[in-house]
């Protein structure tokens, strides 16, 4: 190798170096250079994705909490609730307390709602005959943070046969533990 080079004129050996070098800055670049660029992309690009899927991971982990702080609220009311609670006759004791008994038309449990753990009772109550003031005592009454009773729906109009009077159709709900059903 050394006897072929200096058979070589200086301006072969000055292109063979020029090549060469060229040839070498090549394959760095490709094999070294290159690499290093995509990786260091595919990093900022790997950041970027967990910087956003971290902050997802916050925001779900903040609602999860609310969730959990609500869900043992429920728990916690439900548990202090006097043994043997039931919306329906919960509903006829307030109607009792405010002296609307009188002027029920029908009490109908609907249908209840699985939950998680608990259920989501309702109950139906037409009413009729009734003020406003009747109306707005009787549901003030009957909706109780503390026991996690509220109102669903409420629908009302003029009787037609009187219309100083109102009918009302409520739909009550409430959470409790699930009703057991024994063997059949």
């Amino acid at each position: 190798m050394k006897q072929f080079w200096e058979q070589l004129t200086k301006s072969q050996k000055r292109s063979l170096t020029v090549g060469m070098g060229f040839v070498v800055g090549a394959v760095i670049v490709q094999f070294a250079l290159f690499p290093w660029l995509d990786a260091r992309q595919r990093v900022k690009l790997s950041i970027a994705a967990n910087e956003k899927i971290l902050r997802e991971l916050k925001t779900l982990g903040r609602e999860y909490s609310l969730l959990k702080r609500s869900s043992d609220t429920v728990r916690k009311v439900i548990e202090q609730r006097p043994p043997g609670f039931a919306l329906f006759s919960y509903l006829e004791k307030k109607a009792s307390e405010t002296g609307l008994k009188a002027h029920i038309k029908s009490i109908n449990p609907l249908k209840p709602l699985s939950a998680g753990a608990y259920e989501e009772a309702a109950v139906e109550i037409k009413i009729e005959n009734l003020t406003i003031k009747q109306l707005t005592d009787f549901i003030y009454t009957i909706e109780s943070p503390e026991q996690m009773v509220r109102i669903r729906r409420l629908t009302m109009g003029k009787m037609k046969e009187t219309p100083d009077y109102l009918v009302a159709d409520i739909q009550v709900s409430a959470y409790q533990k699930p009703a057991e059903v024994g063997p059949r």
